[in-house]
């Protein structure tokens, strides 16, 4: 990010720089795994299809607001949201869901990694954000994780 929009958010420059780019890595993830999940979604087979498809869809579903929240955060920091399907493809760092229809075990298995991923990564941003002293994005993760955290549980239920 090269130029921050006028704030009067009482946050130093380079910090709001570096908070957006760390936020920016974690929208872009974000938005990847929500692709992925509507990707399962759509593309799920087998006995349990209802009960998954159901549950993917609401997984998606709830990765829309921590995806506006971050992208807020980062507009509120002065910078400038990478939101864009071909941006979060760039930058993601999440592994590519597997092509065409899949066997529920084998899609719920397949989320649950890219979510326990997505968790661990969040965790470090919760860590990096209070290292360097901007605690409303650390805070932010926080409430991003423990969701993250939730949805990583029901779907390790399904494969227990």
């Amino acid at each position: 990010m090269a130029k921050h929009e006028d704030t009067r958010i009482d946050i130093a420059p380079k910090l709001r720089t570096h908070m957006c780019a760390l936020l920016n890595q974690q929208l872009a993830d974000t938005l990847d795994l929500y692709t992925q999940v509507k990707q399962a979604h759509w593309n799920v087979k087998g006995p349990h299809f209802i009960a998954l498809h159901e549950l993917f869809d609401k997984l998606a579903e709830d990765l829309e607001e921590p995806v506006d929240d971050m992208a807020e955060r980062i507009t509120a920091l002065g910078g400038v949201a990478e939101g864009t399907a071909r941006m979060a493809s760039k930058a993601s760092r999440l592994k590519e869901f597997p092509d065409g229809c899949i066997d529920g075990v084998k899609a719920v298995a397949a989320l649950a990694d890219r979510y326990a991923e997505l968790a661990a990564s969040t965790r470090a941003a919760i860590d990096k954000a209070a290292k360097q002293g901007d605690a409303d994005t650390s805070d932010l993760f926080t409430g991003i994780s423990r969701e993250l955290d939730k949805a990583l549980w029901f779907l390790e239920a399904h494969l227990a």
